[in-house]
């Protein structure tokens, strides 16, 4: 699958993946504090933003695009960042090919199955939304208001939100192929041998996505990683706290 792609900057190559629902634009404030040290590739996943959509939807394949993408690109290797969903793609690609990997950062994701389903009134808000009769953003945010309290979420949620041609709304996301998978999405990483190479593991100090008992499946499977936490930042924490997860991840990553 081509994946669209916004490429900036010069030096070593990142590839930037963004998490479930949002596109690469998500990552921008960090994809932008990168592009001095760095050529920073930032995607769109399958399914999301402007890249195609497909029926199929689950880490092998989502590793498997990024793995494309570096062989269209002739990118023997890169370093990887990504956040939630774009976190565990990044791992599956460390796991699956780790000679194509130099660094993993890993943003407020573990490698783990995730039990809860969080999003269910998402999906349902997202896809019960009258995209005919739809008249404008305001009144989109209005009725997704119903299933989706917090306001900061819902604007995230809506840029997802589009006119077509004719001048009718369309969703960017490909809600049904999210909701048929969405149990995949949650699944964890597995891997027999694990990723040896250095990995940062970046968590909102507020956040429940990484927990203790996480530890042991995280090192099982990156057996170098590390761990920096984000005080007063939750799951958004390169939103919420965009300079210092910019400054970590340049430090990381070795920027000159």
């Amino acid at each position: 699958m081509k994946l669209y792609v916004r490429q900036q900057g010069q030096g070593a190559d990142v590839i930037s993946l963004h998490g479930l629902f949002g596109s690469q634009e998500n990552l921008g404030m960090i994809n932008r504090g990168l592009v001095e040290s760095f050529r920073v590739h930032g995607l769109d996943v399958r399914n999301h933003g402007r890249s195609p959509h497909d029926d199929a939807m689950n880490y092998q394949v989502m590793a498997e695009d990024i793995l494309e993408y570096m062989d269209d690109q002739q990118l023997e290797t890169a370093h990887l960042v990504g956040h939630s969903m774009g976190g565990k793609i990044a791992m599956t690609v460390a796991l699956m090919a780790p000679e194509r990997v130099n660094k993993l950062a890993v943003i407020d994701i573990a490698p783990v199955t995730y039990q809860e389903r969080r999003h269910d009134s998402i999906l349902e808000g997202l896809s019960s939304m009258p995209l005919e009769s739809l008249r404008s953003r305001s009144e989109a945010d209005r009725l997704l208001a119903a299933w989706e309290p917090e306001k900061d979420i819902r604007q995230f949620l809506l840029k997802n939100l589009y006119r077509d041609e004719p001048g009718e709304y369309r969703w960017r996301v490909n809600l049904a192929a999210i909701t048929d998978h969405y149990s995949e999405i949650m699944e964890g990483q597995h891997s027999d041998h694990g990723f040896t190479g250095e990995t940062l593991f970046i968590k909102g100090g507020e956040s429940d996505y990484i927990l203790p008992e996480h530890r042991e499946q995280v090192l099982a499977l990156f057996p170098s990683a590390s761990m920096r936490v984000i005080s007063g930042a939750g799951h958004w924490v390169h939103a919420q706290k965009p300079e210092l997860v910019t400054r970590t991840l340049l430090r990381f990553l070795g920027a000159k």
